[in-house]
């Protein structure tokens, strides 16, 4: 029987995906034998949301942009018939020919491990996650490895913390092994928080098991009892099928006592964070567990000696987790196979921004910027200039084109001034203002801040300021200096990582666009006119039809002209809402 697959993650929902799955539903109904009808979660491709996928004998399509008229018309001719519809293929795989579809540049360039079973099983099936091999790494740790030989194997992975920080894995966990006591604590950090991020959202929609079994492999290496996992309440959709994985794990004895009667006793349960930036953080984020405030705590006491409740605590990320059960069950010698020396396997990637495929992908470590955004991104959007990429979310820094030969690597990321971060990747092009960037973003940390230290409070507030005043074109001399002093004293004097690393996207944009600063302050210019304080409205004489269709969309009437003759912008009433420009067709607007 054919088997029917619809992407049913916040991407595919946002995108109509929930009508699609209605309609294929009341027609498989009426024909119940001719196909069984499956969700499943996002497999990356988010630019080509709804997706179906249709696999019958090791084959699989997988149709695109399917709307519920296209669904009908799937169903017709490659469910009921044996077509395939080559004009809605994105991409195709046969056991006897290489992949093809508009997509293969997207998705032949990955190597899958964490994303393994995303888009490919039903992730509220714990049945579908058994049959994909699920729980075999469990199995593995629980009746044939000691604690010992399981951390030994994850130190010999090379495996690097995904959330940011990059911290050996097994090195992480042998510290809490080592510390006696009747209490552990294994903690999740799914409080994914940074701009352009949605990498653990889709794993914890698409394959909420594996985080799961690397939380509870985790739990054995360490001897702990009880988990956490902290996942922010904006997610519903990842909480709703976490809480579905833990039922089922816990009737199939996968969680709670004596589990696979290994006589090991593991359980987990959900904390909801209310999206405080700071409680990705794991202090601030144990706080929060605990019902306080989330402000980080001093350290040393690391967690791994005292962490939850002051309890002996391991804390990892949900892409560090889900890679666990992959190197249990083929080996850490199979794990280094991809990726560089210092920094093996692989990495997903949240692709955002001005690139035209913006989605998930996931590649192994050192590949290259320019590869990410050319060979699997597909470019820039409508042709444009590739400027730069935000790397590490706000916490991170601005990467320009000209080093879009840098590895993405632990060791090659932070030599550029940015961080890897846990994997978002904003693309800009050359309408972006990186004064307008550096802006945003510390917008973003400054609010975000707790308050705890006043370096990070009152100091951000100062340089947002300043870059406020230098976007409105309002900038005086000697705030590049200022901006530069506040960096380092804020850098150095706070306590968590929030504050010490809030400055690095306005560095980094001083360090490679300097010049787009000296136009702000200098000339009053901003030289992608982005920024509308800086910029006037006018019209090409030489291009305008007088079709009058500017004038009629303006909400000021700030144009004026007569049918079929030049019409004129009165600067000084103009409040730049852009209307005029996106209703002109022929392109006779324009910023200057």
């Amino acid at each position: 029987m054919k088997k029917v697959l619809v992407g049913m993650g916040t991407c595919g929902l946002s995108a109509g995906a929930q009508g699609v799955h209605e309609k294929l539903q009341e027609l498989v109904s009426s024909e119940p034998d001719s196909c069984e009808l499956c969700i499943t979660g996002c497999i990356g491709m988010c630019y080509r949301e709804p997706l179906v996928e249709i696999r019958q004998n090791g084959s699989r399509v997988i149709y695109g942009n399917v709307s519920v008229e296209r669904a009908v018309e799937i169903f017709e001719r490659s469910v009921r018939g044996s077509e395939v519809i080559a004009e809605y293929v994105v991409y195709k795989e046969t056991l006897d020919a290489p992949p093809e579809g508009s997509e293969t540049e997207f998705m032949v360039p990955q190597q899958r491990i964490v994303l393994r079973n995303c888009g490919i099983i039903d992730p509220e099936s714990l049945a579908d996650y058994v049959d994909a091999g699920g729980y075999d790494g469990l199995r593995k740790a629980l009746l044939e490895m000691t604690p010992e030989t399981i951390i030994e194997e994850m130190k010999a992975s090379g495996l690097r913390g995904r959330g940011g920080a990059g911290f050996p894995t097994g090195l992480k966990w042998s510290f809490a092994a080592g510390y006696s006591g009747e209490t552990k604590y294994v903690v999740c950090n799914a409080d994914e928080g940074d701009p352009g991020a949605f990498m653990d959202r889709s794993v914890l929609e698409g394959d909420p098991h594996s985080v799961l079994e690397g939380m509870i492999i985790c739990a054995r290496a360490i001897n702990a009892g009880f988990g956490y996992i902290y996942c922010r309440a904006e997610y519903p959709l990842a909480i709703k099928r976490l809480n579905i994985a833990i039922a089922a794990a816990r009737e199939k004895g996968y969680l709670g006592k004596n589990i696979l009667g290994s006589g090991f006793n593991f359980d987990v349960k959900i904390k909801q964070g209310a999206g405080a930036f700071v409680c990705g953080e794991e202090t601030a984020l144990f706080a929060s567990i605990e019902g306080e405030r989330g402000m980080p705590r001093i350290r040393p006491p690391f967690p791994a000696e005292k962490g939850l409740w002051r309890k002996p605590t391991n804390n990892n990320n949900v892409e560090t987790y889900a890679n666990v059960p992959w190197i249990i069950v083929n080996g850490a010698a199979e794990y280094t196979k991809f990726g560089t020396k210092q920094s093996p396997g692989t990495k997903v990637f949240a692709l955002a921004g001005k690139v035209a495929h913006g989605g998930l992908a996931e590649v192994p470590m050192g590949t290259t910027i320019n590869d990410l955004v050319f060979k699997i991104g597909g470019g820039i959007k409508g042709g444009r200039k590739f400027k730069a990429v935000q790397m590490g979310g706000p916490s991170g820094g601005c990467i320009p084109s000209e080093l879009g030969d840098t590895r993405v690597d632990f060791e090659s990321i932070p030599q550029t001034g940015a961080i890897m971060g846990s994997g978002g990747m904003v693309v800009v092009d050359d309408s972006t203002c990186m004064v307008e960037i550096a802006r945003f973003f510390l917008e973003f940390t400054q609010s975000e801040s707790c308050g705890k230290c006043t370096f990070c409070r009152i100091g951000t507030l100062r340089m947002l300021e300043i870059l406020e005043r230098i976007t409105k074109g309002e900038g005086r001399p000697g705030d590049i200096a200022k901006l530069e002093k506040l960096s380092v004293q804020i850098k150095e004097a706070s306590l968590c990582g929030l504050g010490q690393t809030a400055p690095n996207p306005v560095l980094t944009t001083l360090r490679y666009f300097r010049h787009e600063y000296d136009a702000h302050i200098d000339e009053r210019k901003c030289p992608a006119k982005s920024c509308e304080a800086l910029v006037d409205f006018f019209i090409d004489p030489e291009k305008c039809v007088g079709c009058t269709s500017c004038a009629k969309n303006c909400p000021v009437d700030a144009i004026s002209g007569e049918p079929k003759k030049v019409h004129v912008i009165n600067t000084d009433k103009c409040v730049k809402c852009s209307r005029c420009i996106t209703s002109c067709n022929f392109g006779a607007v324009y910023k200057s």
